[in-house]
């Protein structure tokens, strides 16, 4: 049987200070039949300069439209049998598009294979960097198997099922990823896996992360309404009631302050609550970090929690006032579908 060839497609948006990083972990792989390609997303830094001082073809857009269109016009531009998506602050283990393919070649009911990310963050080695590279692979590895999440960071899809389901959502610039996991996995085995790696060049300041969770959260209420259910992979009813009781444990401190200490038991146990809602993450965090980190961990994954949660609550407002935001994945999830 022939190797079939994979398309590797870059999308990139100012990521000069990991591209070299991404591309030179794409030519240290040791599946033997590959071709590769960077599409700018129309950077303002030097990420065209970094790939083509590498060898790398680079189609550079005229303007900005996000990691979908993006990823579209990477596959129009490339024969792969098999796409794989690698986002440009990722660097894949040598062994990554060797383990997608093998899964494809030996599972045909699964269409697409996406990895896990290592819990060590690429390049920026901040606090917040660590904390998200631990949260985010405690996350994505407690949901191994078959999911509907679509983790487009390091992603093989076969080119025939890409062609089947049809392109990312260029409307879509948050959760396009979300949006494509439902529809792939309506038709196909949408399958998450450690047996596929890389380390992700995390976030590494406070406010962005919150900013991107908060947007995130609020985007995703018209297609979890239409759905109704959550994307299986990532987000857990656990983990939903986790940020619920760490929101409700701010406004809970008033009534310490208007009727006296004892009522504290209140916000302090909603705060324990939010903590046992995933006490196997914050036991991930013990093991490979310490007891000296975990404080640092508990108060920003509180924040996190809490951004989360405004994030919801913005959007259910905006589903309920707004009907161009209540359609907003329709041209993508039929009325039927949600039955």
């Amino acid at each position: 049987m022939a190797t079939p060839l994979v398309s590797v497609i870059v999308p990139s948006y100012n990521y000069a200070s990991s591209l070299a990083v991404c591309l030179r972990a794409v030519a240290a792989q040791t599946y033997p039949a590959i071709e590769v390609l960077v599409v700018d997303d129309h950077s303002t830094d030097d990420s065209v300069a970094v790939a083509e001082s590498l060898g790398v073809p680079v189609i550079a857009l005229a303007d900005n439209g996000g990691c979908g269109r993006a990823r579209n016009v990477g596959v129009a531009n490339t024969t792969g049998e098999i796409l794989f998506f690698v986002d440009a602050d990722v660097a894949m283990a040598p062994d990554a598009v060797a383990e997608a393919v093998a899964i494809l070649e030996a599972e045909p009911q699964v269409g697409a294979v996406c990895g896990i990310e290592d819990p060590e963050p690429l390049l920026h080695d901040t606090l917040v960097s660590r904390y998200r590279g631990l949260q985010y692979h405690h996350w994505s590895a407690s949901g191994e198997g078959n999911v509907t999440f679509l983790f487009p960071a390091m992603c093989a899809i076969r080119r025939r099922v890409y062609q089947e389901v049809g392109p990312f959502n260029p409307a879509l610039k948050q959760t396009e990823e979300v949006d494509y996991g439902y529809r792939l996995s309506r038709r196909h085995q949408l399958r998450l896996t450690s047996r596929v790696r890389g380390r992700h060049d995390h976030d590494h300041q406070l406010l962005p992360l919150l900013r991107k969770l908060f947007h995130r959260a609020r985007l995703r209420i018209p297609l979890y309404a239409r759905a109704r259910r959550f994307a299986t992979g990532f987000e857990t009813a656990s983990r939903a009631w986790g940020s619920l009781v760490a929101a409700a444990a701010l406004p809970a401190l008033i009534l310490p302050l208007s009727f006296g200490a004892p009522w504290s038991v209140v916000p302090a146990a909603l705060f324990v609550a939010s903590i046992a809602a995933d006490r196997q993450m914050y036991a991930l965090v013990y093991r490979r970090r310490g007891l000296g980190f975990l404080p640092f961990f508990v108060a920003v994954h509180f924040l996190v929690n809490v951004t989360i949660t405004v994030g919801v609550a913005a959007g259910a407002t905006q589903w309920l006032l707004s009907r161009p935001f209540r359609q907003l994945y329709d041209s993508t999830f039929p009325v039927e579908a949600a039955a």
